[in-house]
């Protein structure tokens, strides 16, 4: 294939993990609010951040914080631009959120289980286990049986979406990671940006190659 370009769509001053970290594993980039300017590029990067407006899952607040509406839009509209190109889709921690509610489903804005898995002035570490029917799916193929993840995230994709399938999943059952069936999007609640040697350099090189 040619060679990947991979849009992020944030906030330019919050994304610089994720900008490093392509710049290290040598994927071009580009970081950018312009959903049309974003859908030019090969693939599209959905990155970590506050949680998602609770009204676009059909919720008042009852936890979110950090919320801004104006991303969530502009992330959504990139998202549905790359699937009815069914171009490639990377998700991580709120974007993983972001693709299940676009999808339709929900999300849990306060597990009962934060504090082992959200962010306390540094990650949290964890294992993360695979669930898939198969041993097909991006998981099972870059990690097998299970790995050990970095976590910070408050929130979890509660009902799935359509066509969305559960790949992983920590040892108090939230939802780790996820695919979509029919489409090239895979989404992941950890941070593999900011454990490239751990784990997170296998997953981001895998989503360059789809």
């Amino acid at each position: 294939m040619d060679s990947p370009l991979i849009a992020i769509v944030g906030r330019a001053g919050d994304v610089h993990n994720y900008e490093n970290a392509l710049r290290r594993l040598q994927i071009p980039f580009v970081t950018t609010l312009n959903t049309e300017e974003a859908a030019q590029a090969s693939h599209l990067l959905l990155p970590g951040g506050g949680d998602i407006t609770p009204a676009f899952f059909g919720q008042q607040n009852h936890g979110s914080r950090g919320i801004d509406t104006e991303l969530d839009i502009l992330q959504i509209q990139a998202l549905s631009l790359f699937m009815e190109q069914k171009k490639p889709v990377l998700g991580i921690c709120k974007g993983l959120q972001i693709i299940n509610v676009h999808l339709g489903g929900t999300i849990t804005q306060d597990i009962d289980t934060a504090k082992t898995h959200e962010w306390a002035g540094q990650d949290k570490y964890h294992y993360v286990y695979h669930s898939g029917l198969s041993r097909t799916d991006f998981f099972y193929q870059l990690y097998g049986s299970g790995t050990k993840v970095n976590s910070a995230h408050h929130q979890a994709a509660d009902r799935l979406g359509q066509d969305l399938s559960v790949v992983c999943r920590a040892g108090d059952n939230i939802i780790e990671g996820i695919m979509h069936t029919k489409l090239p999007i895979i989404a992941v609640q950890w941070h593999p940006e900011r454990i490239l040697d751990d784990g997170g350099e296998e997953l981001i090189k895998y989503f360059a190659t789809l």
